[in-house]
C-alpha cells in the first residue's frame, strides 16, 4: 500500500531526529582508523567531549520523540502543516547540513576552512528554531510540551558545543 504524502510528512520530523545519531555512530565505526591516526584515540575509548555529545544527543532525541508522540495523542493539539514544515526545515535544512559540515571539519586537516559555513548554518538553525518556538509554541504549549522542547533544543545545543569544542579546541 503506497504511503500518502501527508503520511510521510507526519513522520518526516521523527525520521530526521534519528538521522544524526545513527549516521554519527556509523561514521565513527567506518572512520575509526582515520580518527585514531588523526586524534590519537582508539574507538571505543573516546575523549570526554564525545561522552557529553552522546548523553546530550540522547536527551535531545528523547525530547524530540516525546514531543512527536505528544502530538499524536488525539486529545492533544494537532500540529498544523505549517508547523510540521517549520520543524522539518529546522531539522532538515539546519541540522543535517550542520552535521555534514561538522563531520567534514572533524575529518579535515584544516577544520578552520569549515568555520564560516558552520557559523552560517548555525545562525539559520537558530532562526528556524526560534521561528518555530515563537510563532507556533509561545502561547499554546503546556508545561510538559515546553519541557520536551527544552530537552530537544538544549540537548542539541550542548551536543553541538561538545563536538565543536573537540574539533576546534584540541
Amino acid at each position: 500500500m503506497p504511503l500518502k504524502t501527508t503520511g510521510i510528512r507526519n513522520y518526516l520530523s521523527l525520521i530526521l531526529l534519528f538521522v544524526p545519531a545513527i549516521l554519527f555512530g556509523v561514521l565513527m565505526i567506518v572512520y575509526q582508523e582515520n580518527l585514531a591516526l588523526k586524534y590519537g584515540f582508539d574507538f571505543p575509548r573516546l575523549p570526554l567531549q564525545f561522552f557529553i555529545l552522546v548523553v546530550a544527543g540522547f536527551v535531545a532525541t528523547l525530547g524530540g520523540v516525546l514531543d512527536w508522540r505528544y502530538h499524536r495523542d488525539p486529545l492533544k493539539l494537532k500540529l498544523s502543516k505549517k508547523e510540521r514544515d517549520a520543524e522539518a526545515a529546522a531539522l532538515g535544512l539546519g541540522g543535517l547540513p550542520m552535521f555534514v559540515l561538522m563531520w567534514a571539519a572533524m575529518m579535515s586537516n584544516q577544520p578552520t576552512v569549515f568555520l564560516v559555513p558552520i557559523i552560517i548554518v548555525l545562525i539559520y538553525t537558530v532562526v528556524a528554531i526560534c521561528y518555530d518556538e515563537f510563532v507556533f509554541h509561545i502561547h499554546r504549549c503546556e508545561k510538559i510540551e515546553n519541557r520536551y522542547h527544552r530537552m530537544l533544543v538544549f540537548g542539541n545545543g550542548i551536543a553541538w558545543l561538545a563536538w565543536f569544542h573537540f574539533i576546534y579546541c584540541q
